[in-house]
């Protein structure tokens, strides 16, 4: 026989969790010991039967929070334990709680409510249990440095574009390293500290490496040093199932860095303890696949969102007022826009990039217009690598114009080597739309921010 933190008795049964006051309630019960737990409650339970329920578990219950319903309710109810008001948020932060237990039910509280409940538990960084579910916010590894994260909501919306405009910005004024993690990125992290050029790309690419990765990207690009580390895997709460991430992070504190940058991948938050985080998310994308189950949950982890968009003219008021409804985050809407790192002006220019067929023609305008380009052949092929290899067959060009992504080297730079035609990367402008606050200087201060945090972090270290 055991006892709980306040001396009542439970019994262990292999496999089967914990048999509590005579009572199961479930193989997840064992993670409530010793915790300090805050239950969620209605008014569809007597709150006898709620006390009885409380009375037995295996931890420090501080508080409750009724979540509404009224049919069992006479008067002011009594649960045993101090009943809080305000929001989940509100009750978690007054009691001190380490989980919330949610002991409610339907009609009450459902499905949808549930992740509700869940995103924001989590985002305090607080575990969110029931009868037979438990969702347990991401474990993020300590960072001393000043650092910035950025995540997106999914694939090819611009995520890399945005952390390699803030890398080469905040370069400007301090020594920037990025860690980029990918689901083709190195088994042990590596580490790039000077920009290859495409015969080092095509040399990696032939050694069987994926030369497009996301850090090698970055370094070409951004032209700072940063570390590559991959992850396999993406949770509800973007957390991945396995990365090298916390080992890259070791490996860029090493260079002595003012400021790193994480970048996530695909869905999944950089498993970093950061001090400052951004979001991107993709202006084409729906509202309710991006942020409904427990999507939301990097809406409430952010400091800013970015809404990128490849079409300046999409309508976005949707996805703004669905951000808006979760929390009033900073959000600025921003354009997505072809830039050459080269000069391609009065060139015959095949364009090669990842992007949707029905934003083509606005980059190829904005090639031509902005940078005297004669594109005789764009294609958002490099994602398709039988249908790029095809397309290639047929294009008569000066130049091969090609983003760093997908088959970019192995397929394109491949081919361009053999017929003797130049190979320019295009990377991506991030601009805000007229009206829109400046990316830049929000940018900016997020990373006064970090760097303050730092310092704040380095002196307390210092005084123990």
């Amino acid at each position: 026989m055991e006892h709980d933190v306040d001396g009542d008795s439970y019994s262990a049964i292999p496999d089967r969790g914990w048999f509590l006051g005579g009572h199961m309630i479930g193989g997840l019960s064992s993670l409530l010991m010793g915790k300090r737990v805050l239950a969620l409650v209605d008014g569809e339970h007597y709150p006898e039967v709620v006390r009885e329920t409380l009375r037995t578990l295996p931890c420090r219950v501080v508080g409750s929070l009724l979540v509404g319903g009224t049919e069992k309710l006479r008067e002011k109810p009594d649960f045993g334990v101090p009943l809080l008001t305000g929001s989940i948020t509100d009750a978690v932060s007054a009691c001190g709680a380490e989980l919330v237990l949610d002991l409610s039910d339907e009609p009450v509280v459902g499905g949808p409510e549930r992740m509700a409940y869940a995103v924001r538990t989590m985002a305090c960084g607080v575990a969110y249990m029931g009868a037979d579910f438990c969702f347990e916010p991401p474990r993020l590894a300590p960072f001393a440095l000043p650092s910035i994260g950025i995540a997106g909501t999914g694939k090819r919306i611009g995520k890399t574009a945005v952390s390699g405009h803030t890398a080469r910005l905040l370069a400007e004024r301090w020594n920037v390293v990025v860690v980029a993690m990918g689901r083709g990125g190195p088994a042990d992290p590596e580490v790039v500290t000077a920009s290859p050029g495409l015969a080092d790309l095509l040399a990696l690419s032939r050694s069987g490496r994926h030369a497009a990765s996301d850090h090698i990207e970055d370094a070409v690009l951004a032209k700072v040093a940063t570390v590559g580390a991959r992850r396999c895997g993406g949770g509800f709460a973007a957390a991945p199932f396995d990365s090298n991430v916390e080992a890259a992070a070791e490996m860029a504190a090493k260079l002595s860095p003012d400021l790193v940058l994480f970048e996530g991948s695909g869905t999944v938050l950089p498993p970093v303890d950061v001090d400052r985080r951004i979001l991107v998310v993709g202006g084409s994308q729906e509202p309710d696949r991006v942020l409904g189950y427990l999507g939301a949950y990097r809406v409430l982890v952010s400091d800013l969102v970015v809404l990128t968009l490849a079409d300046p003219q999409l309508d976005v008021r949707d996805m703004r007022r669905a951000i808006r409804q979760i929390r009033d985050v900073p959000l600025i809407v921003a354009a997505l826009r072809p830039r050459p790192v080269s000069d391609v002006s009065e060139r015959r220019v095949a364009f090669f990039t990842t992007a949707a067929p029905h934003v083509l023609p606005g980059m190829v305008d904005h090639l031509q217009t902005r940078y005297g380009a004669r594109v005789v052949h764009a294609t958002g092929a490099l994602t398709n690598r039988n249908r790029l290899q095809a397309e290639l067959e047929e294009v008569d060009a000066d130049v091969y114009l090609v983003e760093l992504k997908a088959a970019a080297i192995d397929v394109v730079a491949e081919h361009a080597e053999r017929r003797g035609i130049p190979v320019v990367f295009c990377d991506t402008e991030v601009s805000q739309l007229p009206g829109e606050p400046c990316f830049d200087q929000a940018v900016l201060t997020l990373a006064d921010e970090a760097r303050s945090a730092g310092r704040s972090r380095a002196s307390a270290t210092n005084v123990r």
